[in-house]
């Protein structure tokens, strides 16, 4: 379930220190109920790679990923260290000296911290440099759930126009998609 920003905004994440020219484009509620401590187990349910995406997500993606090989958008030259610098060199000294977390496997995010309720991963082509912030909070029933937020920064006009046109996908089919197969892990896991 799409969240209000301020589900975000309004809790003391390190994010917010790190990424403060970055933009809010949306925040989710996954469907991951658990205990106090068990970000680390979200965490390493993302970046692991399994799950599959349905049809038209699935064609989305694959669309996008050839659009992108076509036009040059995902090279090596437009990547996190390359067009942009890491989010790591922002890093204040504990969340720098401290373990990053694991990068997922099945998409192109590179881990920038983890803490005990938090854990960021970026990514950057020639439109965006982006942040995946996974939160673990409160689920106001006495539990906890995971919560996402993607944080943006357009490259230029052109990113700015791309984020725009891809919003409405993002929103209504990509982004649901993702949280529908992050609660079926969880539930997998759970099992």
């Amino acid at each position: 379930m799409r969240l209000a920003n301020t589900a975000h905004t309004s809790r003391p994440w390190r994010i917010h220190e790190i990424a403060r020219d970055f933009r809010l484009e949306d925040v989710w509620a996954l469907p991951t109920p658990g205990g106090p401590d068990e970000l680390e187990l979200l965490v390493r349910q993302i970046t692991s790679g399994e799950g599959r995406f349905s049809g038209a997500t699935r064609v989305l993606f694959a669309l996008r990923w050839k659009i992108g090989e076509r036009l040059g958008w995902d090279g090596p030259d437009s990547a996190v260290g390359a067009r942009v610098r890491t989010l790591r060199d922002r890093l204040p000294t504990d969340l720098r000296d401290a373990p990053a977390g694991p990068d997922p496997r099945a998409i192109p995010f590179t881990s920038v911290y983890r803490t005990r309720d938090e854990w960021a991963a970026e990514m950057a082509n020639r439109t965006v440099h982006t942040v995946m912030h996974i939160g673990w909070v409160p689920d106001g029933a006495g539990g906890y759930r995971g919560q996402m937020a993607v944080l943006v920064k357009p490259n230029g006009l052109f990113g700015a126009a791309y984020m725009a046109a891809i919003r409405p996908f993002r929103r209504l089919i990509v982004d649901p998609a993702v949280v529908r197969m992050m609660g079926r892990g969880w539930r997998h896991a759970a099992r």
